[in-house]
């Protein structure tokens, strides 16, 4: 029974997923690459359409900036807030300004 007990709680804290922030290249596969490239280079369809940013060369935004438009969205972006956990967010902030050349 322990033992039983034990592997149900172990099987709901790995599939809670909210102790622990996603891997930032996953989580920008998922939400952002569509419009702002695998690369942060805006190099997409409806990256060229909204005129996007390219984050390869201008990072002319401070990681707060960039906090509030990934929690609230800008322009035609929705928010995610409400599908991101703060850590998420850091570490997407993080991953868009590895993108810098």
């Amino acid at each position: 029974m322990k033992r039983t007990t034990c592997v149900i709680l172990a099987v709901m804290l790995i599939n809670s997923g909210a102790a622990f922030a996603a891997a930032p290249a996953a989580l920008w596969a998922q939400h952002c690459a569509a419009c702002h490239g695998k690369d942060g280079s805006g190099n997409t369809a409806m990256g060229k359409k909204l005129a996007i940013i390219n984050y390869t060369k201008d990072q002319s935004f401070s990681d707060a900036e960039a906090t509030n438009i990934i929690k609230s969205g800008k322009g035609k972006m929705k928010g995610f807030k409400d599908k991101l956990s703060d850590a998420d967010v850091k570490a997407l902030v993080a991953y868009i300004r590895s993108f810098k050349k």
